[in-house]
């Protein structure tokens, strides 16, 4: 009766709602037996969803942070910044009609002990007596501006952080030497409130008066110092106003060559760093959730598999394909919503838990709450990867005849579901890269990853094909449990795939992070310095150039390399305004900021010209200028193409007259803009050397390092090896950070191992039941799943490190253009990881098979 009514009732669409209504019912009927058999599923849905949900919510927390506290951060509404030289009297008048002004100033220097026995690079800020405008400055002992950093019996003030106290052996009352005078150190800094707003140092703050550094002898014609004038309005000012003071700017004062900055963009580099790490992390999150989908595919077809007497009752009973995949399908998504339940709940709390780690890093309020666009964005990825897997799982279900399900033991038979089934999966698995990418900062980098995701899954998919088929024709062995394991990989339903694919992911993303890491820190701590400087030294004055270098050759015998040095900063490609123009991202950091230049009438040592000629040394004609080859490509100029660029308040035009490569990475004497000498002439500067002494000991240098800053005390001396471990330092945190994060993919991982080592376990139970009533032992057996599961973890480890080197390669070689070289370590630990996990996982669960009693399997069979 059912069969005869059923067609005419379900082309209605009261039918259709009521055949919706019932697999609704009969889906909630059968989910009271409880979530058995989901438990991968869920943890899966729930790692994905809070990876990518915390992430974004930490990364909101952070920005929400950053614009609300912008005036304390930027210690200003309005700052105007200026390199090498001070706003001049119009200049003054006008920023001080704005509002209440205060006025400071950056440079490096050294500072001494007292008794000249040691010595350290420190980044010096003056500031007046208005300082701070906004935000709270920090030290110990608390004193006014005039106690902190006053004149007093001879001498001024300083406060300086406790790393630099610890650096100098020094404390709280002792006298340092900075330039020509003596500082005392009248406080601990504990916190500078607009630290986050200037620019990263290698060295530790030495905060000292305007007079003070005035009276230390430092600022010379062309020394590197930038002057900052910050700015509180008298009544506040909207962003539009912002932006009008901001043109307002650019038009009175068109050759000032200062960097404008307001309080809602108060710390670009830190927002942008931000979104970086988070994009990062949430592409991360999302191969977590990938892997995931794996497991999610694994557990349906499991789950599916474990109601084929219930689906072929229903189609017995007259039920079509389409309320089959109703009823699953609704299934499932109430477990995915569970698990999508879950992640938000645990992302909605990571920016709690991450409160007191971020303000230990940086100097913004623990203000944290629920960011429900973060959390939804989540939401949306874990609805989609659970489609994504689902839908060909039930696709394949829908199309199985009653007769093939009460006979066979399951759908793999039936190979590609319909197409309807196969198109909607990929639809959505477009749907969710397109997300992806919409959703990143730098698309670019997004669509790389979802190129290189998608292409590792299909990779991974063949592989897992190709150890099956290697296989099915592997030579007869002697052995019984390794003829046992060989046979076990390529019999149908055999786990080899589904293992491939959800080890592999992980390993590849690990691999790769691991390679990128060890190769930088290579780079870092062993080629670096052998081929870099021992010394670069700042702020050298012209009159003082022949004195230094006689004094550096007898105390430090090594090569001294020499040239002069200005601040510049490029405004104007062919006259177009580079504000204007769309330059990819590689290529900005030429435009953003001031620049290094210098001027040569000869080529420097260390350069090759690749295109167009060098000037002749008597050179008198227009500005010329030799640029950076790889650069000049990523702005699109060529030979001929003029740039203007502005120097201590003047532009200067000059044609492009040859391209030079430059090796970045020797850290040598390199400059993006090198002019001819005539375009320069009459300019105060200062030089700028290097000192490479391969064969120096490290009491060489430091001998060296204290000769010249006592006798040269306005010269800054930089120890590349000192910079080079702060760098070290800083690659060390960041590479922990992302492989803690990068884990994340590697549990997913791990999780969907088990849930498809558990998903094999019934038919390997009816393999360990007859095989031990045919005689086999339990040692043989076991033997034979350890085979089975080593060779299975030896060819992902394989495809894990080729795939992983490949991406190192492609990040170390192409885009940071350093040497890249295959680990041996990172290999070892490759292959070992993939081992350990699925012979460990693979043991476990065989164990509990080996421990079924035959009699009942036997009489199911």
């Amino acid at each position: 009766m059912l069969q005869k009514t059923q067609p005419d009732r379900m082309n209605s669409s009261p039918a259709k709602g009521l055949r919706f209504s019932l697999a609704l019912r009969f889906a909630l009927r059968e989910m009271r037996g409880g979530l058995a058999g989901f438990f991968v599923f869920l943890a899966c849905i729930a790692l994905g969803v809070a990876a990518i949900g915390g992430v974004n919510s930490v990364a909101r927390s952070i920005s929400t942070a950053v614009d609300s506290q912008g005036q304390e951060l930027l210690g200003a509404d309005i700052r105007f910044r200026l390199t090498q030289r001070e706003v001049n009297e119009d200049e003054r008048a006008w920023i001080s009609s704005l509002g209440t002004v205060g006025e400071s100033a950056t440079m490096r220097s050294m500072v001494q002990r007292v008794d000249g026995s040691d010595q350290a690079l420190v980044e010096v800020k003056a500031v007046d007596s208005s300082y701070p405008l906004f935000g709270e400055l920090v030290a110990e002992p608390a004193l006014d501006h005039a106690a902190m950093l006053g004149e007093a019996n001879g001498g001024f003030g300083a406060v300086a952080p406790a790393l630099l106290l610890d650096r100098l052996g020094i404390a709280v009352g002792d006298e340092i030497t900075l330039g020509k005078s003596r500082f005392q150190i009248r406080g601990e800094l504990i916190t500078e409130p607009d630290s986050v707003s200037e620019s990263f140092g290698f060295a530790p703050r030495l905060l000292v008066s305007m007079e003070g550094l005035r009276a230390a002898g430092l600022i010379q014609p062309g020394s590197l110092v930038q002057y900052s004038y910050k700015v509180r309005f008298d009544t506040p000012r909207s962003g539009s106003q912002l932006e009008a003071l901001r043109d307002e700017a650019s038009e009175r004062f068109p050759l000032a060559g200062w960097n404008v900055r307001t309080y809602d963009n108060a710390a670009p580099a830190l927002s942008s760093n931000v979104e970086r790490f988070s994009q990062f992390l949430t592409l991360v999150g999302l191969t977590a959730l990938v892997v995931g989908g794996v497991g999610v595919a694994n557990a349906v077809r499991s789950y599916l598999e474990s109601k084929r007497a219930v689906i072929a009752t229903f189609k017995s009973l007259g039920a079509s394909g389409n309320f089959v995949v109703i009823v699953y399908l609704t299934q499932i998504m109430l477990i995915a919503l569970i698990g999508i339940a879950v992640g938000l709940v645990l992302g909605a709390l990571m920016p709690f838990a991450a409160r007191t780690a971020l303000q230990q890093l940086l100097p913004i309020s623990n203000e944290v709450g629920f960011y429900p666009g973060a959390l939804a964005l989540a939401a949306v990825f874990g609805v989609l990867t659970t489609l994504v897997f689902a839908l060909l799982p039930l696709g394949r279900a829908r199309d199985v005849p009653a007769t093939a399900l009460f006979r066979e033991l399951g759908f793999d038979a039936k190979g590609w579901p319909r197409r309807s089934y196969v198109i909607a999966a990929l639809v959505i698995a477009v749907a969710l890269a397109g997300l992806a990418i919409f959703h990143a900062e730098e698309r670019r980098i997004a669509v790389i990853f979802v190129v290189s995701a998608i292409g590792a899954f299909i990779v991974l998919r063949l592989v897992g094909s190709g150890v099956q088929m290697l296989a099915r024709r592997a030579p007869r062995v002697r052995s019984t449990a390794l003829r046992l394991a060989i046979g076990n990989i390529h019999r149908p339903g055999a786990l080899t795939t589904s293992v491939v694919v959800s080890l592999g992911l992980g390993l590849t993303l690990l691999a790769t992070l691991a390679l990128i890491d060890g190769n930088l820190r290579r780079q870092i701590a062993g080629n670096l310095p052998e081929v870099a400087p021992n010394f670069f030294f700042v702020d050298i004055q012209p009159h003082e150039v022949e004195d230094f270098s006689t004094l550096v050759q007898r105390e430090l015998p090594g090569d001294l390399i020499r040239v002069p040095m200005l601040r510049g900063r490029i405004t104007a490609l062919n006259g177009v305004d580079v504000k204007e123009l769309n330059v990819p991202p590689e290529g900005e950091w030429v435009l953003r900021g001031d620049r290094g230049i210098t001027y040569s009438a000869t080529k420097p040592e260390n350069s090759t010209v690749v295109e167009g000629e060098w000037w002749p040394e008597d050179y008198s004609g227009e500005p010329l200028v030799s640029f950076s080859a790889e650069e000049a490509r990523e702005l699109g100029i060529k030979i001929g193409d003029t740039l203007t660029v502005n120097v201590l308040g003047r532009s200067v035009n000059a044609k492009i007259a040859n391209f030079r490569q430059v090796e970045w990475e020797t850290l040598a004497m390199n400059f993006v803009m090198v002019f001819s000498p005539n375009t320069f002439a009459g300019a105060p500067h200062a030089w700028l050397a290097t000192l490479t002494a391969p064969d120096a000991k490290p009491a060489d240098e430091s001998r060296a390092l204290n000769a010249v800053t006592r006798a040269f005390p306005t010269i800054t001396s930089v120890r590349v090896k000192d910079a080079l471990d702060v760098v070290n330092d800083l690659v060390s945190q960041l590479s922990t950070a992302i492989r803690a994060a990068a884990s994340v993919a590697l549990i997913a991982s791990v999780l969907v191992l088990s849930g498809a080592l558990a998903a094999g376990n019934k038919a390997r139970v009816h393999d360990a039941v007859v095989l031990k009533t045919l005689g086999a032992t339990r040692r043989t057996l076991i033997r034979a799943f350890a085979y089975e599961y080593m060779l299975i973890g030896l060819a992902t480890a394989v495809f894990g490190l080729a795939a992983g080197a490949v991406a190192s390669w492609y990040v170390v070689s192409r885009i940071m253009k350093l040497p890249w070289l295959l680990l041996p370590e990172v290999a070892l630990a490759t292959v070992l990881t993939a081992l350990i996990l699925t012979v460990a996982f693979g043991l476990i669960g065989t164990w509990r098979v080996l421990g079924h009693k035959a009699a009942p399997v036997l009489r199911n069979l």
